[in-house]
């Protein structure tokens, strides 16, 4: 579906050449507004015809950076900047944004530590500019529903949530920047964090954070939320996933289960993007500091020594065979 707005926003991405940078693409186009100028160290970035051909492209951040100082000098102004680059980057990306007079659009995890949320909050007020947050789980419609009913249902009762998230990874995945766990945050930010914030958003604030395990393709523990006690696996390991789902072809598997029933979100993903840059331009995005829970939460569990390892671990890995 296309949403338009009466006056066409100007755009530019950093990061263009990642997979994540496919659905900024898409969002920009569906809601009707330009992409001027477009940054990546990765030249294979022909995914680009597909959408805006005209954009200018660089693979040098000081010249995406004179050309956009450039365009701004001649009049010519970048509503908001995309982040879709690196995770170590984007705190720094944010701030280049900001210096040039733009709204910030940014990925998953927004920044890497909680500190860093704090410092540039200082920098979105002194800059007048907003920075969002790409948190498309909580615009997805089961989510959502979810959020409703636990909001009517009694309030003091206590949930049971099983999380489970598989997405197996190849060997590039360690040799890239997300097996680097200083430039990605390792397994429970890079894949984890949108999880993290959907269940914190839906059943309050953390109480407790346990960790069960810690490995570089695989962690597992506990949370205890205002309104839910959650056990949580998440894995990069082929090998976790179920058999019957492997049978079938696919290298990925999520799961939540509340109080042992599954809560069914597997579709309804494809358009999240593009609901996320209509709430934004509509003024309705998820600000900055929407992030810092999760942020904490996941920072936490990296720094954690993990207790309970061997006990918790085989359970969850037998509940999940035995999906």
């Amino acid at each position: 579906m296309t949403t338009t707005t009466n006056q066409a926003k100007n755009f530019a991405i950093i990061g263009v050449g990642g997979y994540i940078a496919i659905r900024h693409l898409k969002a920009i186009k569906e809601t009707g507004h330009k992409l001027l100028a477009t940054l990546d160290p990765n030249d294979s970035v022909g995914i680009i015809d597909s959408y805006f051909p005209d954009s200018h492209f660089f693979v040098e951040f000081e010249r995406f950076d004179r050309h956009v100082d450039k365009l701004r000098r001649s009049g010519t102004q970048i509503h908001y900047v995309s982040i879709c680059s690196p995770n170590y980057l984007h705190d720094s990306h944010i701030r280049f944004a900001l210096r040039s007079g733009a709204d910030v659009i940014c990925e998953k995890p927004i920044v890497l530590n909680p500190w860093n949320l704090d410092a540039l909050n200082e920098i979105e007020k002194e800059s007048g500019r907003s920075i969002y947050n790409v948190l498309q789980l909580r615009l997805h419609p089961s989510i959502i529903e979810l959020k409703r009913q636990i909001e009517q249902g009694p309030q003091e009762k206590i949930y049971d949530i099983d999380l489970t998230y598989i997405t197996s990874r190849g060997r590039w995945y360690d040799i890239s920047w997300k097996g680097d766990i200083h430039k990605s945050g390792g397994i429970a930010t890079n894949i984890g964090v949108h999880f993290f914030d959907m269940l914190i958003w839906i059943f309050g604030g953390v109480k407790q954070n346990i960790v069960h395990m810690l490995e570089t393709n695989k962690a597992s523990g506990y949370l205890d939320l205002e309104r839910a006690r959650v056990k949580w696996y998440l894995s990069l390991d082929y090998n976790d996933i179920p058999d019957k789902v492997k049978e079938q072809g696919q290298r990925t598997y999520r799961s939540i289960k509340m109080n042992e029933k599954e809560i069914e979100f597997s579709g309804g993903f494809t358009d999240l993007h593009t609901e996320t840059y209509t709430q934004v331009l509509q003024g309705k995005g998820f600000p900055l500091m929407e992030a810092k829970p999760a942020i904490e939460t996941v920072y936490t569990i990296r720094n954690s020594t993990p207790i309970g390892l061997k006990g918790e671990y085989h359970e969850m890995c037998n509940r999940i065979k035995s999906t």
